[in-house]
């Protein structure tokens, strides 16, 4: 985007789905991405691409089978490592968890951290396993240093655009928009 429009100043802030939702309401950012839903009706909300979570284990883990499946039923045996309250991918999960007949108090949950690359290097180092979004393990799928097991039943989450419904906005704002809506089409994975 930066190279189409070079004159645009974009500035990237990063936060949980509770934090991108509260700048977008409070006017400080003018388009966010979650990956939760969202439920103020006063805001725009725009599906861009569904993501896909695993489970994520270190290889020597006696869950690791080499790319198969696991039941959160095993899940729950082990030490699990989850991020902080108000992340979107930990919401997702306990929603989850219920829909499948499991309390989420039943998952042994021995740290909480605010940084996906801290999670997955907990996990890395044998701390806990924990469940995170497929899309951000490219590097580590491709090093060996995580293994990743598909859920059973399978867990699917929408990532969205959410920005004001009736604010006025800069053509800049809508360039912006269209700019991530077509790279959503056009980069499925």
């Amino acid at each position: 985007f930066k190279s189409k429009y070079p004159d645009v100043n974009l500035r990237l802030k990063v936060s949980n789905t509770d934090g991108i939702v509260s700048m977008v309401e409070h006017n400080i950012i003018d388009l966010g991405v979650v990956e939760a839903p969202v439920s103020n009706k006063n805001l725009a909300v725009e599906v861009c691409r569904t993501d896909r979570l695993v489970a994520i284990v270190p290889p020597n883990h006696p869950l690791s089978n080499d790319g198969g499946t696991v039941k959160l039923e095993e899940i729950v045996k082990y030490p699990y490592i989850c991020r902080e309250e108000g992340s979107g991918t930990r919401e997702v999960i306990l929603d989850y968890l219920k829909e499948t007949g499991i309390e989420p108090s039943a998952l042994n949950i021995i740290m909480e951290l605010g940084s996906l690359e801290a999670l997955k290097g907990a996990v890395e180092s044998g701390i806990g396993i924990s469940i995170v979004s497929r899309a951000t393990l490219v590097k580590e799928i491709k090093l060996g240093t995580l293994n990743v097991l598909e859920l059973d039943p399978p867990l699917e989450r929408p990532f969205s655009f959410v920005h004001q419904k009736h604010k006025f906005r800069q053509r800049a704002m809508d360039e912006l928009l269209e700019f991530a809506q077509r790279y959503c089409e056009t980069h499925p994975g």
